[in-house]
């Protein structure tokens, strides 16, 4: 007597169930990564390295003393800043700002106080405190010169140690 095996065959059900998952997977993994450029969502890292807004803003390390946290934007900067930024907005309010995806003038606060902050702070920083300042006020002209400063301000506050 031979035995036959028996090849189990699965159901139709159990296929569509399988590809469903699939396919609905696929789909929000891109979603997710779609969403993920455009604004990060509750589950992220952020770059916490000695020089970046987020470190200043945490206060894990003692200011400057030619910036102390208290010192405003426009005192610091001068008062061309009034245009854009409140008068009373401090160094560790600019440093803390969250708004940058969609105000340009916001992430040049954020990333020209960091910076200047650097400057005084961390010994080789690409620019000098003077120098942050002028490029600051430049900035303020337009909208597509604030983003690309503050781009360059980021670019020299992530790549500092």
């Amino acid at each position: 007597m031979t035995r036959r095996r028996r090849m189990k065959i699965p159901s139709l059900s159990t296929t569509l169930v399988s590809s469903l998952f699939l396919i609905l997977s696929s789909q929000l993994l891109a979603v997710a990564e779609t969403h993920h450029h455009i604004r990060p969502g509750f589950l992220y890292t952020t770059t916490r390295g000695r020089c970046t807004p987020q470190f200043w803003s945490g206060r894990r390390e003692a200011w400057p003393r030619m910036v102390p946290e208290t010192s405003t934007v426009s005192n610091v900067f001068g008062s061309r800043v009034y245009e854009r930024f409140r008068s009373d907005l401090t160094l560790l309010e600019a440093t803390a700002r969250n708004d940058e995806e969609e105000n340009p003038y916001g992430g040049l606060v954020k990333e020209g106080s960091a910076a200047l902050l650097n400057s005084y702070a961390r010994e080789g920083f690409p620019y000098k405190p003077w120098e942050v300042k002028t490029l600051m006020i430049k900035a303020l002209v337009s909208e597509a010169a604030a983003a690309s400063q503050a781009k360059h301000f980021s670019l020299a506050n992530h790549a500092c140690t």
